[in-house]
């Protein structure tokens, strides 16, 4: 048995040779050497159950988010996943995997609902879930792990801008924001994707522009032709950033929610828009004007054709002419019952 003090540290410690050869050496947290060595018993009869009966070691939830972060930081909602993860360390991380029950995910639940709505919750459970997921399925460093049901959603009500509240949006923003809107409408890209748009992926003389997969949601290189006023406003830009195309004040633009964005909104009297309603006004706009389905799929990045569904019913006209189609033999079946 190995107890010892060391200079730097009031309390004991201590050194122990696991059966695999390992060697654990770690402060007992206590300056009072019985209860150091009863520590030391304990910890040394454990390392022996992991090795020889196969039993799990006990993971913390520090270890677990440690490992989540390494294996996860090309995810495109990374810092998103941060900003969760450091408001779930009160409640998670002084607990052991084995510790997380739905007595703990309930306490979050209740606590998030007193701040947000229930779909922004289920982006904290959903994440939670997810980490507990992988620590059991992939890593096995945990047997079960608690259910965790989330709130049922209903589907986000998309608003469309029509041109004349497009047009009044746009007078009322500042330069700036006017020509990242702008071009939000012009390509449908989402917000992410046009603050951090590089001049390394604009190609004008062919009228082209690339997101790569690193930064798309779906994982996938988004190709993305540019229309007239698309160009036109890549052209304003030139010159004012060395790297980054959208800028304000010489630095480049972190987010576009701001309190002027909401004041313009206010003063064109346009209410209960988003910003990632662009997007959806790009996207209706597409389809009023004939759009058929599989380009917009391509052209707005989605990953399947059922995500682009939803625009469906905008433009029914082109499916007039397919319901047409078979006219001409409804009209032979009818004269011959006549």
């Amino acid at each position: 048995m190995s107890i010892f003090k060391r200079k730097d540290s009031p309390n004991w410690w201590i050194k122990i040779t696991a059966p695999n050869g390992q060697c654990v050496q770690q402060s007992t947290a206590t300056t009072e050497k019985l209860k150091a060595k009863e520590f030391h018993d304990k910890l040394k009869a454990m390392l022996w159950d992991q090795h020889r009966l196969g039993i799990k070691p006990s993971r913390t939830w520090h270890e677990v988010v440690l490992r989540w972060i390494q294996e996860t930081n090309d995810k495109v909602t990374h810092e998103g996943d941060l900003a969760k993860l450091r408001w779930l360390d009160p409640f998670l991380g002084h607990l052991k995997l084995d510790d997380i029950n739905l007595a703990v995910i309930d306490s979050i639940r209740s606590a998030k609902l007193k701040e947000v709505k229930k779909p922004t919750v289920n982006r904290y459970l959903a994440l939670v879930r997810s980490i507990l997921r992988k620590a059991r399925d992939e890593w096995e460093w945990v047997d079960k792990v608690p259910k965790i049901k989330l709130f049922k959603e209903t589907a986000d009500k998309e608003h469309a801008l029509t041109a004349e509240q497009a047009q009044r949006l746009l007078s009322e923003l500042p330069t700036h924001q006017h020509e990242t809107v702008l071009f939000a409408l012009a390509t449908g890209l989402r917000q992410s994707n046009i603050l951090k748009l590089e001049w390394s992926k604009v190609d004008l003389l062919r009228r082209h522009a690339w997101v790569p997969g690193i930064s798309s949601k779906n994982g996938k290189p988004i190709a993305v032709p540019l229309n007239e006023m698309a160009v036109e406003v890549l052209i304003r830009q030139k010159g004012k950033h060395a790297t980054r195309v959208f800028t304000y004040r010489g630095k480049p633009i972190a987010n576009a929610n701001t309190k002027a964005w909401k004041r313009a909104l206010n003063r064109a009297e346009i209410t209960g828009f988003r910003w990632h309603d662009l997007r959806h006004t790009w996207a209706t706009w597409q389809r009023q004007a004939g759009t058929p389905t599989h380009e917009l799929q391509r052209l707005g990045g989605w990953r399947t054709g059922a995500m682009v569904e939803r625009y469906a019913h905008i433009a029914p006209d082109h499916l007039s002419i397919a319901a047409g189609r078979i006219d001409g033999i409804l009209s032979t079946a009818t004269i011959q019952l006549r």
